[in-house]
């Protein structure tokens, strides 16, 4: 592993526009992972100062690990919020989050009360101070829209009935489904503005370089979510006259031949947008998309600007990123497509995953890994992963009692993200409340501020009476295990192996899309099936499960350099744009390393045809079988792949190669849905069938282009994965997982070839994951390794649990003397042999 220079500055104070992996001149190793210690930027180290550098978040200068928890002060009493801060404390947290609505604040008049004089829970200053005083760091939400349950998503309905015109009107000129709005509305951006004047200097009194605890802001939440999930685009008046210029802007004197109506008046043209024709679905649905990326960048921009206008500044702004359910994470990358240009490279700005995920498994431990993955690939070389949703509790959120996380649950999620490189993460819901009863009667059922009805966040670790839950006890351990690690945990950065996942946000452009229109059907269909993760989420899986530490990188961000990349693989249909096929042929011409897994692209995002790569490779697409109507579909290894047995599988694309070796084939026709191709000094293996998860052929393919993990493992059942952190100074962890239903694992370690932990064999139960010292200075000891995880160091001194059964054995090997109550003592080459048979134990200097 190599190290790297140091990294451009990017703090709130300034910092550079986002580069390419292919400019820069890095591996994947150096430009993605090697830890570096960068030298402090002017500012990062003034007293207070809140900055993020390095992929880490620093305070005064110092790398920390933000531990939050979501505590809704305006669903409890005044004299409430003590007992419920009390409860962070002996969690472990040392971060309060909370939003701010703006439809608590405002009365029935239209002022605004901030500080407590018609209620007291209304004194927003005085809950930051209380957490002030009880030692709380505090990240503030205050909108407009912060949604949490509540009526409108937490704008006023004064807002929408004053202002018709910022109501959203979707396709066919329906009524919009849900609260949304037209962000950018003149009159919807003036009452932001007016709440902004109300709460910001609240908050900016408090910042924490002026003394305070606030250490960041989040602008709005979740944006373009409503719109999303209901595909009713905010079709205003003003938007579409703006969309209709950007069109105009975009393809100028080629608008005719995408658009029919471009010769139409605006009349015209919106009534044609509003209700779209087959003829053009396809590239209205992208084109809706990519506007609206930037529409939400001017849209953020103007919320930063008042903020700042107001007294906020000097701290990260944050984006919260939408985008699971139903336990699955499989279309969260269409917020970040959403999204991406409101945060990518953005000086001051930090983006935050919003997820609920419930139990980590087999099912969807990918899902989790590719939030923090397609996050990073368009965060730039500082911004570092958050969290700013992550859910606690045990998931009964309908409060029926048919739905339970399991206690390893929250312990699994958060371990895997601090694996990640995530750097603060807010646990939402931490402490329950209660909906109280709006100021001015409405008359919609029970008049309360929030849907859930009396009671809100039953599902949380604290309920709505500060009682704790079921999933307070496993929180609480999870938070103080890795708060005791916290000064270790904070500078490290995540390490990977020479191979990475490609990630292309135009893939995720679907979420308007115009209904029962053939074309936008068919596009819809392909990318769903097959972008991302690959058919069946497979090839994330397997890359993951086969030993691969893998980041991503943004294939529209610029052309890649093999050097900069060596291996790229890249799940995907028979739709990609044009320019994406050409940076392929290119990438792979130079020397690049390409495993193309889902279909072979033979359209570009419009639906037109586009066989640029597809030419490049000599491979003509064929028809595509499917596993139905008794056709028991099946396919065969060969060359390479082989020997395999008969797999039978639910899709094959058929296609005929003018070189290279086939190494599937379809059963019925003899013809191949797999080949390893040779193009210039580059090679590609393209997959063309929905293959299963089977570790052997996917390690077999990615052999075929020269890549294997350098982290091995014995483990024989699936579940059992291993990532690194690293940090040039202190050493190296590595972050071991079992997800699997509850099997125990035994099996040894190596590193390209090379035992780890002197070839001693780790315990790891199942559902359970842990972090282990790898050359690791903390507390004053240099631990070589240890077969049991650090929970803490200071002092001259280690702290460990054992992770196999009662009365088992663990090994810590110390550079130097050391000693341990209880332990064997050896010592082997200047290193001291600790064999301790406890549950848990300190390790002492000397």
């Amino acid at each position: 592993m190599t190290h790297v220079p140091a990294p451009r500055r990017r703090t709130v104070l300034g910092g550079a526009a986002l580069g390419t992996l292919a400019t820069a001149g890095l591996s994947v190793q150096e430009a993605l992972a090697a830890p570096v210690a960068a030298p402090a930027a002017p500012g990062d180290t003034a007293p207070g100062a809140v900055t993020y550098r390095n992929k880490q978040i620093l305070i005064g200068g110092k790398p920390v690990l933000v531990l939050a928890g979501e505590i809704h002060y305006f669903r409890l009493k005044k004299a409430d919020w003590q007992s419920r801060l009390d409860k962070a404390k002996a969690a472990g947290l040392n971060t309060i989050a909370t939003y701010i609505p703006w439809m608590w604040h405002e009365l029935p008049d239209g002022t605004i009360d901030v500080t407590g004089r018609t209620r007291p829970e209304r004194d927003l200053g005085a809950f930051i101070d209380l957490c002030h005083r009880n030692g709380f760091l505090f990240i503030a939400r205050p909108g407009p829209f912060t949604m949490a349950e509540l009526k409108g998503e937490g704008v006023p309905e004064r807002v929408r009935k004053d202002h018709p015109e910022i109501v959203s009107t979707g396709w066919n000129d329906a009524p919009a489904t849900t609260p949304t709005v037209d962000y950018l509305a003149p009159a919807f951006l003036k009452e932001m503005r007016h709440w902004y004047a109300a709460v910001m200097p609240v908050l900016a009194e408090r910042l924490h370089g002026s003394g305070g605890p606030v250490i960041a802001v989040q602008l709005d939440n979740e944006i373009g979510m409503l719109a999303w999930v209901s595909n009713s685009p905010d079709l205003t008046d003003h938007l579409t006259a703006d969309f209709d210029g950007w069109l105009r802007e975009e393809y100028g004197d080629g608008l005719a031949g995408r658009y029919p109506f471009a010769g139409e008046d605006l009349a015209g043209r919106r009534k044609a947008i509003r209700n779209p024709k087959d003829a053009y679905g396809a590239a209205l649905m992208h084109d809706l998309g990519r506007f609206m990326r930037g529409r939400f960048a001017r849209y953020v921009a103007e919320l930063r600007s008042a903020a700042g206008e107001y007294g906020v500044t000097g701290v990260p702004f944050v984006i919260n990123i939408h985008g699971t359910s139903d336990s699955r994470a499989e279309p969260f990358p269409i917020g970040i497509s959403q999204l991406m240009e409101t945060y990518g490279g953005i000086e001051g700005t930090i983006s935050g995953a919003d997820f609920y995920l419930g139990d980590l498994t087999l099912r969807n431990v990918t899902d989790l890994y590719l939030i923090n993955a397609f996050m990073d690939a368009v965060n730039d070389k500082d911004q570092p992963v958050t969290a700013q949703e992550f859910d606690a509790g045990h998931a009964d959120y309908g409060q029926n009692l048919d739905s339970q996380t399991s206690p390893s649950g929250v312990d699994l999620k958060t371990r895997l993200c601090i694996a990640q490189g995530a750097k603060m993460v807010n646990y939402y819901l931490f402490a329950g409340g209660f909906n109280p009863k709006l100021d001015k009667p409405t008359g919609d059922g029970n008049d309360r501020i929030g849907i859930t009805g009396e009671r809100h966040g039953f599902a949380a670790p604290v309920d709505p009476e500060g009682r704790p839950g079921v999933s307070y006890e496993p929180t609480r351990r999870t938070v103080r295990a890795m708060g005791s690690l916290a000064d270790v945990l904070a500078p490290m950065r995540t390490t990977y192996d020479d191979v990475a996942l490609g990630f292309v946000p135009d893939h995720y452009l679907t979420e308007y899309h115009p209904p029962e229109l053939a074309s936008v059907q068919s596009v819809l269909d392909e990318a769903v099936d097959t972008r991302g993760a690959g058919p069946r989420g497979t090839l994330a899986r397997a890359m993951l499960l086969g030993g691969f530490r893998y980041p991503s990188v943004n294939l529209q961000a610029g052309d890649l350099d093999p050097k900069s990349v060596p291996v790229l693989a890249l799940a995907t249909g028979e739709h990609l744009g044009a320019e994406l096929q050409r940076r392929l042929v290119r990438y792979v011409e130079a020397g690049g390393k390409l495993l193309l897994s889902g279909r072979l692209p033979v359209k570009d995002m419009a639906d037109k045809r586009c066989t640029v790569l597809a030419d490049a490779l000599g491979l003509k697409a064929g028809k595509t079988l499917t596993d139905a109507n008794r056709f028991w579909l099946s396919v065969t290894a060969h060359g390479w792949a082989a020997p395999l047995p008969e797999v039978r599988l639910s899709r094959t694309q058929l296609c005929e190669p003018s070189r290279g070796k086939t190494v599937l084939r379809e059963l019925s026709t003899g013809k191949g849905c797999g080949f390893d191709i040779p193009l210039g000094r580059g090679r590609a293996v393209v997959i063309t069938t929905d293959y299963q998860c089977d570790l052997t052929f996917w390690g077999r393919a990615f052999r075929a282009l020269g890549a294997a993990p350098a982290l091995r493992h014995s483990a024989t059942d699936p579940g059992v994965f291993l990532l690194t952190t690293a940090d040039g100074e202190r050493g190296r962890l590595l972050h071991a997982f079992n997800v699997s239903s509850g099997y125990d694992q035994d099996f040894t370690v190596t590193e390209n070839g090379k035992p780890l932990f002197g070839g001693e064999k780790l315990h790891l139960p199942g559902r359970t994951a842990a972090i282990l010292p790898l050359g690791l200075t903390a507390g004053g000891l240099r631990v070589a390794y240890a077969t049991a995880e650090i929970t803490g160091a200071a002092d001259g001194r280690a702290a460990f649990r054992a992770l196999g059964a009662p009365g088992g054995e663990s090994v810590v090997v110390v550079e130097g003397a050391a000693r341990c109550d209880g332990a064997r003592v050896s010592t082997e080459g200047g290193r001291t042999v600790l064999r301790v048979r406890r549950a848990e134990f300190t390790v002492r200097r000397g």
